[in-house]
């Protein structure tokens, strides 16, 4: 602990008015041990004697009144008392020096610094292990002050080392402490802790002297000399200045020492006005929480905070006033926090642990507020700092930076009633807290709850209008729930668990009997409102997600767990329940009951996150609960109240567009229910899979919220970021229900029609196929086929939704689709080509379902025989052609191949392409079709498709690496190839679509190597085997074009041409020569425009210098 007091001031000024020293003289001044003549049993362990009336006494004194009183009230304490009064003002539990020096009373968590030490290193536990090794020694009581020493062994890395140890006590709390060891934490050093517990399990040891003034009062004049002398010499160099002013201020007679009576003494106890607490260093406290605050989450930060705040819970539980102390503390270091001043100015918002952290903050507030035995005060001091931190611009909201108009909790609204409330101030985290400062224990029914387990409506009879007690007799409390509960709370935090479980017991009272009335109400009123068709949120504040959260509060109330120490105690004795009830039983209903409830969803990111986020905590806690019958039975009348409690639950016929899904809550609610009442499971998850939020046609209802009318009605969609997550535990929900009804056809298809009516994500959906294809082709099982037709159905519902819209999976889910059809049959295969159109795009029928379904390994998986495979390939080659004919740009090849062995189909396919040819295909797609015609042995084809082809190019001269080039050289390879006119009739082509020199010169080339018609010679004798002349048609054109292209490329280069690109220019007139040299008088020409490039670019010198140097 940080103990950096060098001098522990004096608790009181100590004197003894009426004194006579004669009465005293004889009388020991030494001390005896704790345990001598008069101690009280177990103070050595041996004694059995009944306690004194002395002891009696003195205990009752030692815990109730401070030392200076009881020297007031009586002039003259006998030496035994005041000896058996110090003697019982030290603490006797180690429960409280435990919970000062750890995290929990269990020591059980890590310490204070932001590591992760091992249990041997928590200070209560190292102070157990240095008391038990005898490391401690020394130890002296003088009235209310311990003092020792304790050694801390030495270790291979720090040598031994000794602490000088001192405590002070009063009314049986340690009030202050110091430790040479120089430690800074929050909770008690481990030698502290060596020492309090040296004292209370060896009192028998520790020698225990009066006061220091007692002694003092004994001494003579003489005595008190040598005494006083004696304490200078020893501690000379560091008392003898102190001792010299002393004396000089006792020797002046006007000194202000004299103008007091009396004297200090540290020994004395406290005074009547000193606050009677534990040891707390605040000001470690501060610095602890500020450096956890300014790590953001790192270094485990956040758990030691939340850390911290569980050790106010255990104090308030102890009634320790230092909890509501040490959480001001806690609070005041939030709000310097520098990001919330940060967040605000950059609209940011807060990290969501970070958010819980003030959510629980202001849960402390409330319990602490709601304390029903606090003074008032004390209530008033807290409203003050609590509207002081309220009214700061940057403390955070309730709902996460987004405001709302919630009522006021102090209002005990009925369930179903309405109130316009206009906009109210933004609520922050502690505005609950400050309202609770309005409300009082005092109410007469209240407190006959809390305070006797009899409390029953025979033995209290003002119960006129029925809202005290139930129809069994046992009480009820009408308040705003979320109130009810944070009461329930407080008692609870404060240590009144009987009290808790009572006030619990009666809250769940009050929601089953509201729940019947509920439904009572809506069967006399159901046609009316069916007829209607609208319905209204009836509790604009769920209690799921609620910043209260009151259905948690009461699951922890109730929980067996928590009241073990309390059931040994008999309970027949309270009569708290009815027959056949039990508190498990209880809290599972509650939670069924605050889970079903319909509930308007909150605004905001965090406030919508928080709900799903409680949902699954409630479920989880749920979840650990075994079924038995009882537990069944309860199970089946929720789910009935659910379904026919209308406007009350989120189960009802009719929900609110905007109310809170229940998918999460039904799953658990369908697995829970389907071993039992497999009938009633299917009909509440049934009725769950609505998603009112995304249907068009939904009623907005009515809202009695101003700004919700105007946020639903202009939008579709109301802000729901939660909407993915949501969209996600529907799909849960629905691959449930499909996997437990695996084998049974009716309710599968009645599952099959509420999701294709109420799941809209073609994701979600495909998910679901998925996972019903999966479930009906096990391994271990033959394939189901009717589970095999809701996957079919459900893909073909996801390619309609596909079809017109983007989708990264779109190619996954058409695959996937027809290995399910193929798992179906035949004819799922041939409906999902007959009716392509309305699933498929062209590209997709031609090249994935056709293609597939055309495969061996299809044709294998299905045993087909020859005549199901014609008509299964005729169903392929017809879905092809249509294909081909509304997008022959991207099926016409496909549509093709799959024709090939079909002679009709295929003249059919390729006509298709010619038609298109003129309009609707470009030349990279008519030059890949022209190629695979000539790869499947059709070179006229393939050289009318790319004599087509070449009339839609158009090459540049500054194009020489066009992907098409090597389309141009291959055509004009197979025009050669086919003869003198096939190539006379594509050179024109060449010449009007081709400008780029270098390729007509590679074209050029090549047509002067070999001979024409090298593929007609294989069919005829008639082969010339003369190279074609570049003087006569159709080449000498081809090289008028090529001289042409390289003359103007030559100008174009010119134009802008820089130095560094003289060397490849001078390259480029080389390639020019060689091409002008083909033609007879190519010299000349070539001369000639030499000559003329000198006379138009003279002004490039030196490129025109390198001109002459190459060409002359």
């Amino acid at each position: 602990m940080a103990e950096r007091v060098q001098q522990p001031p004096a608790k009181r000024l100590c004197c003894r008015p009426g004194y006579n020293p004669a009465c005293r003289q004889g009388q020991r001044a030494g001390g005896v041990l704790c345990g001598g003549p008069g101690s009280a049993p177990g103070g050595s362990g041996k004694t059995h004697n009944p306690e004194s009336l002395l002891d009696i006494a003195a205990r009752r004194v030692a815990e109730k009144w401070p030392f200076q009183r009881v020297e007031e009230r009586f002039e003259r304490i006998p030496e035994p008392v005041q000896r058996r009064i110090v003697y019982w003002s030290f603490p006797r539990s180690e429960k409280e020096i435990c919970m000062y020096s750890s995290f929990n009373a269990g020591g059980e968590e890590s310490g204070t610094s932001g590591e992760n030490h091992e249990e041997t290193q928590l200070p209560f536990l190292r102070g157990v292990t240095l008391l038990e090794g005898g490391w401690v020694d020394n130890v002296l009581q003088v009235g209310f002050h311990l003092s020792g020493t304790v050694t801390d062994p030495a270790t291979s890395s720090q040598p031994e080392i000794i602490c000088s140890v001192s405590v002070s006590f009063d009314r049986c709390k340690i009030t202050a402490v110091t430790c040479s060891c120089g430690n800074k934490d929050i909770f008690y050093c481990a030698h502290v802790v060596a020492l309090a517990l040296y004292r209370v399990r060896k009192p028998d040891q520790v020698k225990l002297h009066l006061p220091i003034s007692e002694t003092l009062f004994q001494m003579s004049r003489d005595q008190l000399q040598k005494f006083v002398q004696y304490l200078i010499s020893v501690h000379h160099t560091e008392v003898l200045p102190t001792a010299q002013k002393l004396a000089d201020e006792i020797l002046s007679t006007n000194s202000e020492i004299n103008q007091v009576h009396g004297a200090p003494d540290p020994t004395a106890g406290a005074s009547v006005d000193d606050e009677n607490c534990w040891h707390l260093d605040e000001e470690q406290v501060q610095e602890q929480v500020k450096l956890f605050l300014s790590q953001g989450g790192y270094h485990g930060s956040g758990k030691q905070l939340n850390l911290l705040f569980s050790k106010v819970r255990e104090m308030l539980r102890m009634r320790d006033s230092n909890g509501a102390r040490m959480l001001t503390l806690i609070t005041e270091q939030f709000m310097a926090d520098p990001r919330l001043a940060l967040w605000r100015q950059q609209g940011t918002t807060m990290t969501d642990k970070y958010r819980q952290l003030w959510d629980e903050l202001g849960a402390l507030w409330m319990c602490i507020v709601l304390n029903p035995h606090c003074k008032t005060e004390q209530k008033c001091w807290w409203l003050k700092q609590l509207r002081r931190w309220n009214s700061v611009d940057v403390c955070p909201w309730e709902d996460g930076n987004h405001g709302n108009d919630l009522p006021n909790l102090t209002h005990s609204l009925p369930q179903g009633a309405h109130g316009n409330q206009g906009l109210r101030p933004h609520r922050t985290v502690f505005t609950r807290a400050i309202e609770a400062c309005d409300l009082h224990w005092q109410d007469r029914h209240l407190q006959h709850i809390i305070a006797s387990g009899l409390y029953a409506n025979y033995c209290y009879h003002d119960n006129q209008d029925g809202s005290l007690f139930d129809t069994r007799g046992w009480p009820m409390w009408h308040e705003h729930v979320p109130t009810a509960c944070a009461r329930v709370d407080a008692l609870r935090s404060h240590g009144y668990p009987r009290e808790a479980l009572r006030l619990a017991i009666a809250v769940v009272n009050t929601l089953r009997r509201q729940q019947q009335r509920q439904l009572e109400h809506f069967r006399r009123h159901k046609k009316e409102l069916l007829h209607k068709g609208i319905t209204s949120i009836t509790n604009m504040e769920g209690w799921v997600g609620h910043p209260l959260d009151p259905i948690g509060t009461l699951l922890l109330s109730l929980s067996l767990l928590f009241f073990e120490f309390f059931l040994l105690i008999s309970l027949t004795q309270m009569r708290l329940l009815g027959e056949g009830e039990s508190y498990v039983a209880l809290a599972v209903e509650t939670a069924l009951i605050g889970l079903g409830q319909q509930r308007v969803m909150p605004d905001g990111l965090y406030a919508q996150e928080k709900v799903c986020r409680n949902e699954e905590q409630l479920l989880a806690k749920l979840q650990e609960v075994e079924l038995d019958d009882m537990l069944v039975k309860i199970f089946r009348k929720q789910a009935v109240f659910l379904l026919e409690s209308g406007p009350y639950s989120g189960h009802g016929e009719i929900v609110h567009r905007e109310s809170v899904p229940m998918h999460t809550f039904t799953r658990y609610l369908f697995t829970s229910l389907l071993p039992h009442d497999a009938e009633l499971a299917y009909k509440i998850a049934l009725r769950a899979m609505r998603l009112p939020v995304l249907e068009s046609t939904a009623s907005s209802g009515d809202l009695s919220r101003p700004h919700h009318m105007v946020s639903v009605v202009p939008n579709r969609y109301p802000r729901w970021f939660t909407l993915t997550h949501i969209e996600s535990q529907q799909c849960e929900l629905a691959s449930t229900m499909l996997t437990a009804a695996k084998g049974d056809s009716r309710k599968l298809e009645t599952v099959l029609e509420s999701i294709q009516k109420n799941i809209h994500s073609s994701s979600h959906i495909f998910k679901l196929g998925q996972d019903a294809f999966k479930i009906a082709t096990l391994m271990d099982s033959l394939p189901d086929i009717t589970l095999l037709k809701v996957s079919l159905e459900l893909g073909l519902q996801v390619m309609r939704i596909t079809l017109s819209t983007l989708n990264w999976r779109r190619r996954e889910m058409v695959r996937w689709l027809v290995t399910c059809a193929t798992e179906v049959g035949v004819y799922a295969l041939d409906s999902i080509m007959q009716s392509w159109f309305t699933l498929f795009t062209p590209t997709e029928a031609t090249s994935i379902v056709a293609t597939t379904v055309m495969s061996n390994t299809t044709i294998v998986r299905l045993h087909l025989d020859c005549h199901q495979q014609e008509n299964l390939a005729s169903s392929a080659r017809t879905l092809a052609l249509q294909c081909a004919m509304k997008d022959p740009q991207n099926c016409a090849l496909s549509a093709l191949t799959l024709c090939e062995k079909d002679h009709i189909a295929f003249e059919t396919a390729y006509q298709i392409v010619l038609d298109a040819a003129a309009t609707g295909m470009s030349y990279t797609q008519l030059f890949t079709i022209a190629r695979y015609m000539e790869h499947r042995g059709y070179p006229m084809r393939a050289y009318k498709l790319a004599t087509l082809a070449m009339a839609h190019l158009n090459l540049s001269y500054n194009q020489d690496t066009h992907p098409a080039i090597n389309d141009v050289l291959w055509a004009c390879a197979l025009s050669h190839s086919l003869g003198k006119n096939e190539l006379a009739a594509v050179i024109p082509l060449v010449v009007k679509s081709v400008k780029c020199a270098t390729v007509l010169s590679d074209i050029l080339r090549r047509c002067t190597l070999t001979t024409p018609g090298l593929v007609s010679a294989l069919h005829s004798r008639r082969n010339s085997g003369k190279l074609m002349s570049l003087d006569k048609a159709p080449l000498r054109q081809l090289l008028d074009a090529t001289i042409g292209a390289y003359i103007n490329t030559t100008h174009s280069r010119l134009t802008h041409i820089s130095p560094r690109h003289y060397s490849e220019f001078i390259e480029f007139l080389g390639k020019t020569r060689e091409t002008f040299l083909m033609a007879q008088d190519g010299h000349i020409q070539f001369t000639q425009f030499i000559d003329n490039l000198k006379q138009i670019y003279k002004g490039k010198k030196k490129l025109m210098m390198l001109v002459r140097e190459r060409f002359g």
